[in-house]
């Protein structure tokens, strides 16, 4: 798209903003099957500080480079590099995540391939998860003798106890399709191959066209509401669009959508 902009480079992702108001943070180690390191884990927190700071930006996709995976989880052939102490050990998933980085601008994840372990804190924390086809989901922290402790606490939040229990506890056994994803809500579009970066692109680039102010509100007071208590976050949501509906309103007024045939889906 014309008008693309770059910031400085990067070693282990891409970032680009286009003038659609999406930015698109792309995982970029493909030999590695997109695992992160460290690097990599410090240049996504990065990026999320840029989305969160630059009014250029209403909505991300977040996707990954190559063919063979979206993402393996932590790269087990390098050190990540944790402190002797252990008591000063740090979670890689909240330097990915972007609700951890207090970002609420709308996050559309396009997985493919390989999704496994430690790609989950990504899947997790998205607002809108599509894949393709090719797309299977996984956990092998068991198989290898591990305890899988982290990851599921997100996941139960998509799709549920029973669902999350028997990914965990599978390990190696099973790989989770794209049909299953969709079935069991892990995913809410499953697209061929050749058409995912572009859908993605299409479901963000609708949701920037609406006042951020208003879509930033919403995804705030939805993902807030989970750690509440059911009276608790429905005053916290009140609260929010006493806060975010006067500037909302104004701008819509001021520019008023375009006028669409609603889809289907």
């Amino acid at each position: 798209m014309t008008g693309t902009t770059r910031p400085p480079s990067y070693g282990t992702i891409t970032y680009e903003v286009t003038p659609d108001k999406v930015a698109t943070i792309t995982l970029n180690r493909p030999d590695a099957l997109n695992a992160f390191d460290r690097r990599m884990c410090e240049e996504i927190r990065d990026a999320w500080k840029r989305v969160k700071d630059d009014p250029a930006v209403n909505a991300v996709v977040l996707r990954a480079a190559g063919d063979r995976a979206f993402c393996a989880g932590l790269d087990v052939k390098k050190s990540y590099g944790q402190p002797d102490d252990v008591w000063n050990h740090e979670d890689p998933g909240e330097l990915l995540s972007p609700k951890w980085q207090k970002v609420w601008k709308p996050v559309v994840c396009a997985v493919h391939g390989i999704c496994t372990a430690g790609a989950f804190y990504l899947v997790n924390e998205a607002d809108i998860v599509i894949c393709s086809e090719d797309a299977t989901f996984f956990d092998s922290h068991v198989s290898q003798g591990m305890v899988l402790a982290l990851e599921p606490i997100g996941l139960m939040r998509r799709i549920g106890l029973g669902e999350t229990l028997r990914i965990a506890l599978s390990g190696n056994d099973e790989r989770v399709t794209a049909a299953t994803a969709l079935r069991i809500g892990l995913v809410s579009e499953v697209v061929g191959r050749d058409r995912l970066w572009e859908r993605a692109h299409e479901i963000a680039a609708g949701i920037a066209e609406k006042p951020s102010s208003a879509t930033q509100g919403t995804v705030r007071a939805i993902w807030e509401s989970l750690d509440r208590p059911y009276r608790a976050a429905m005053e916290q949501g009140l609260i929010y669009t006493r806060l975010g509906n006067p500037i909302g309103m104004a701008e819509i007024k001021a520019n008023p959508l375009p006028k669409r045939q609603p889809r289907l889906r």
